[in-house]
């Protein structure tokens, strides 16, 4: 298992991080951003694959922003598995 920390472009959360082994995420956490929803989103992401993120919430956005927290996370997930495989 890899602890992995993501820096965040265009949301109100600066970084992510989690763990990765393999392609399952656990463990995931946000600075800063909307707590309870940030909160929400860590617990059911817990154990799914790069690909099952990747499938839920790339390309949401948050307002006016082109992207959001969630869709950082899928990048952040899909970033990690592929430095770990490169």
């Amino acid at each position: 298992m890899v602890k992995y920390t993501y820096k965040t472009k265009g949301t109100c959360a600066a970084q992510i991080s989690f763990d990765i082994e393999g392609d399952k995420i656990t463990n995931v956490s946000f600075l800063g951003g909307c707590n309870g929803n940030l909160k929400a989103i860590s617990r059911v992401v817990d154990g799914m694959s790069v690909e099952e993120i990747e499938e839920y919430f790339t390309g949401l956005t948050c307002g006016y922003k082109d992207t959001s927290c969630s869709d950082q996370l899928a990048k952040a997930v899909r970033c990690a598995y592929n430095e770990l495989n490169a």
